[in-house]
Parts: structure tokens; C-alpha cells; sequence
């Protein structure tokens, strides 16, 4: 019914004028069903405060409560009434004389409800409260949505949806995160937000993050890298309510620049179970690297920066190593931000490994003496839908220098695209490989007295791999290009005597 119901909300919208591209429907897909699942929070918190005797302060209140601007019912609010073999109670009849729609649905919406949100962030106790994420959300999203009656439709059908149970949530989780992928297909901006999450899984996986550590992400985009901490570390057997606790509240965080990924990384992670995510909404490389003290450092951190982008003059007086490159500016914070011991997992260009300009060789020289930096895979060509660029993921662990890496190139018998994704089986024999670091047909160790100490080049070279034999010298090609000339020069000498 869900996955129905959602296509159901993307028809709505694509006639709609005011969105015009799958990251639109995310978009404002998201601020509807943030307002929805609030709902329900609320509503199960009010049945947990009464059956404990207590009294629950709604935090949303008035006319801008859901059951009275978007889904009033005839009979007041909904029914608690259960049908005779129903999975949930029965709900009275939307109240059509009370429901707005059209231009007064518009109007309340942008003028009343989103500016009444806002608030929240100015007047919530503290950042890590779901009101200051309510405030936060709203001072960045607006409603694109400019028919009131398309919206009025999708009102209706997000407010079928329920986030009462934990089957309901999950459900709700995979079909959102599809959501997220198809986004990520779409082009533009969209694959910024979506990492594969075989790939997340196995990045995991590695570097296996433990209740009562940290976990932090600098690059959230959709949180994928914290919502897959988070289904591994509370997959933990015969999980203590103080253990749960801890991973609700003190283990995952994660900051975002951009507005859209911000909501869609809350939404993301709260369809997950983690109800008020400690995610700031801040560019990360703003932060002055002197500036991170011991307090402000993590036990693991998993990301798939941004790379390629072209970042200004005054960011980069933020790090010891000045580059354009967002990427390695990210990189350099990564390693800052880790405590003494702690573990990371990051994706990167492959060309990192050997760029030979002065910032990749201070960098690779800064990860190699402060990091072990045990493991590097190499991944194939398609890995990350729409982008060409291909990539690495950097194992490391800081404190004591690098003295060998394990090399694990990832070839498949397939090109990797929007039709062949990347999947977790790809991944298994590196995943069985890496716990001994063994030898095989796609993985090799390099020892770093091998290594350049000038360039510190770690080129990815299967030493198992042959060469090759099809690729000529590159002076033999030079050679057939000047025979090639000469007779060019033959036929054009002889067409003139002809003439």
C-alpha cells in the first residue's frame, strides 16, 4: 500500500508547476511526511504519558496541529475505535467542510504555518532537540507546491501513511530510500546525496563502529554512512533500553551544507528509528581546523565527500594544506577530527593516489605519517551512478604511521551503471579477505619502505595483472605516426605533380 501510495504523491506533483524534477517531489515529499511522522510522534507520546499517569506538552499546538489544518475529521479527532480483526484502530472520515484547499490552503500554509515552525528554532532549549530540527527544516525549505488543490491531494495521501509501528517505519524507510536513489539517478545535484549502500554497508562493515563510540559524518548528504552505523550497531545482540539510549542520543553526527540534503539526511534517519538526529546544518570546511579541540573529536568517522568542486580563497585558509579540491579539504578535517585511535572509512578519487601536485603529495604524506592507513580499495568505473569519476575508500586508523597497506581491486565481469548497480555480493570476497589481508588475484600489499618518500605514489598496480599486450609504447605509436606523415606527404606530393 505504502510504495502504491507514494507513486500516487509523485503523480501529484508532476502536474504540479511548482516542481519540476525528482529532487522537487523529495523535497517537498519530505516536508509533508516530516509533519506527519510528527504527528504520530506525538500521538505516541501522549499514549506513553498516560498510561504512566503523566501529562504530555504537545510540541506542536493549535491550528497548526495536523488533525486541524491538514486532516480535520468529521467527528473531531481521529477514531480510536478498532475494527473486529483491523491491524490498527479505524479513523473517522476526512471533515471536507473543515479541510482547506485551493488558495486558502496555499495561504495558510506560506504565511501561517511554515513562519509559526521557524520559531522553534529560536526559541527551542538546544540544538539537539527535535523542535530546534522542526525550527531548522522550516528557516530552509519552502513549499513549492503552487496549487493548493495538487497540494490538498498529496495532504491526503501522505496522511494515509502511518508511523506508528516499527513494520510501518521500516517499510516507510526502504521506499524512502528509494526515493533517495532515484534522486540520485536524476542527474543535477542529485547523486551528491546518494552513496550506494552496499557500498555504505561494507565500509561498515570494516571499520565496525561500537556502542559507546562515536560516529560522524562532516559530508552527511542523506546520513546513508549514520543510518547504516546505526542498523549495525543496534543489530548487537540483547541490546540494554541504556544502550539504546545511547545510540538515540550520543553516538551519530553528522553536519550538511546544502538545505535539501539537510531535511532529506533528518528524514532519512528518522524513518530509521533515530527520532531528534544530531545534525547541523553548517558547511563543515568553515571550521577552521586550529580550532577543533579534543572535545570536539569522534571515535569513527564515514564519509563520501564531495569531490571536484572548486572551493574559494577563504575556506581554504582553514587548513594547513591550501587546495581547491573540496575533497582534500575534507580529508585534512577528517584526520583532525578523529581522537587518538579512532577509525575512518572515507571515499575518494582514485587520482589522489597519484596526483603529483604539491597539495595531493603534502596530504598523502600527512595520511601516511599520522595514520595507518591499512586498507585501500579500488573500485570500478560506475560505481556511483552518473558520475564517471572513479574511486577509492581509504581504511584508516590514527595515531601510529602507515607501514603497509592492503591493496583490494574490485573487477567485475560487468559494467557497473543505473541498471547494474553495485550490489553486496560484489563486495564479499573483499569483505572475507580484509580481516587476514591476504594475497589473491585482486589484492596485493605494498610496504611502505616500497614506496616513493619523495611523491609517497600509491598507484593502484595489480601486481597479479599482467600488462596489458594489445598497448603499444608510446614510442612505438610515434614511430607509426611519423611513418604515417611521411605518407601523407608522398600522396599529397604526387596529387600536386599530377595537377
Amino acid at each position: 500500500m505504502f510504495e502504491q501510495t507514494f507513486k500516487n504523491i509523485d503523480d501529484k506533483l508532476w502536474k504540479d508547476a511548482g516542481c519540476s524534477s525528482e529532487l522537487d517531489y523529495v523535497e517537498q515529499t519530505s516536508w509533508i511526511l516530516f509533519l506527519k511522522y510528527l504527528d504520530d510522534f506525538e500521538k505516541d507520546k501522549q499514549d506513553a504519558a498516560e498510561l504512566s499517569g503523566k501529562t504530555y506538552t504537545p510540541i506542536i499546538t493549535g491550528k497548526f496541529r495536523w488533525d486541524q489544518w491538514a486532516a480535520p475529521r468529521v467527528n473531531g479527532s481521529p477514531s480510536t475505535a478498532t475494527d473486529a480483526g483491523a491491524q490498527s484502530p479505524l479513523r473517522a472520515k476526512l471533515d471536507f467542510h473543515k479541510a482547506m484547499t485551493g488558495d486558502d490552503l496555499i495561504d495558510f500554509v506560506n504565511n501561517e504555518l511554515f513562519p509559526y515552525l521557524k520559531k522553534f528554532r529560536t526559541t527551542a532549549d538546544h540544538a539537539d532537540t527535535i523542535e530546534y530540527k522542526i525550527g531548522e527544516i522550516f528557516s530552509e525549505l519552502k513549499n513549492r507546491i503552487q496549487s493548493g488543490y495538487n497540494l490538498r491531494e498529496v495532504i491526503n495521501l501522505v496522511d494515509e501513511l502511518r508511523f506508528r509501528s516499527s513494520k510501518e517505519k521500516h517499510e516507510l524507510s526502504v521506499l524512502y530510500e528509494e526515493k533517495i536513489k532515484n534522486m540520485g539517478n536524476a542527474g543535477r545535484n542529485g547523486g551528491e546525496y546518494y552513496t550506494p549502500r552496499p557500498l555504505e554497508k561494507v565500509i561498515v562493515k570494516v571499520v565496525a563502529p561500537q556502542i559507546g563510540e562515536t560516529v560522524y559524518d562532516g559530508a552527511g548528504g542523506s546520513m546513508g554512512f549514520l543510518v547504516e552505523a546505526y542498523e549495525f550497531m543496534k543489530a548487537k545482540p540483547a541490546l540494554s533500553t541504556k544502550e539504546a539510549d545511547v545510540l538515540q542520543k550520543k553516538t551519530f553526527y553528522g553536519k550538511e551544507k546544502k538545505s535539501l540534503a539537510y531535511i532529506i539526511g533528518i528524514m532519512n534517519m528518522i524513518l530509521h528509528g533515530i527520532e531528534a538526529p544530531n545534525i547541523l546544518h553548517t558547511n563543515t570546511l568553515a571550521e577552521n581546523l586550529s580550532d577543533i579541540q579534543e572535545k570536539d573529536r569522534y571515535n569513527v568517522a564515514l564519509a563520501n565527500p564531495p569531490f571536484g568542486g572548486k572551493e574559494r580563497a577563504e575556506v581554504q585558509q582553514n587548513f594547513p594544506i591550501k587546495t581547491g579540491e573540496t575533497a582534500f579539504l575534507f580529508l585534512q578535517h577528517f584526520i583532525k577530527i578523529l581522537k587518538a585511535g579512532g577509525r575512518a572509512g572515507v571515499v575518494i578519487k582514485n587520482t589522489f593516489l597519484s596526483n603529483t601536485d604539491n597539495a595531493s603529495v603534502s596530504l598523502r604524506k600527512q595520511l601516511l605519517e599520522t595514520c595507518n592507513l591499512h586498507t585501500v580499495l579500488d573500485l570500478p568505473g560506475g560505481t556511483f551512478t552518473g558520475a564517471g569519476v572513479k574511486t577509492v575508500v581509504l581504511f584508516f586508523e590514527k595515531g601510529s604511521p602507515t607501514k603497509k597497506i592492503w591493496f583490494y581491486q574490485l573487477n567485475l565481469e560487468r559494467n557497473l551503471g543505473k541498471t547494474n548497480p553495485l550490489n553486496e555480493n560484489d563486495l564479499a570476497d573483499f569483505i572475507k579477505l580484509q580481516k587476514s589481508k591476504a594475497d589473491s588475484e585482486n589484492s596485493w600489499t605494498v610496504n611502505m619502505a616500497d614506496v616513493d618518500p619523495a611523491s609517497f605514489d600509491l598507484s593502484v598496480k595489480n601486481p597479479h595483472k599482467q600488462a596489458d599486450s594489445t598497448l603499444r609504447a608510446p614510442q612505438t605509436i610515434l614511430d607509426e605516426m611519423k611513418l604515417l606523415d611521411e605518407e601523407s606527404a608522398k600522396i599529397l606530393k604526387s596529387i600536386k605533380g599530377m595537377l
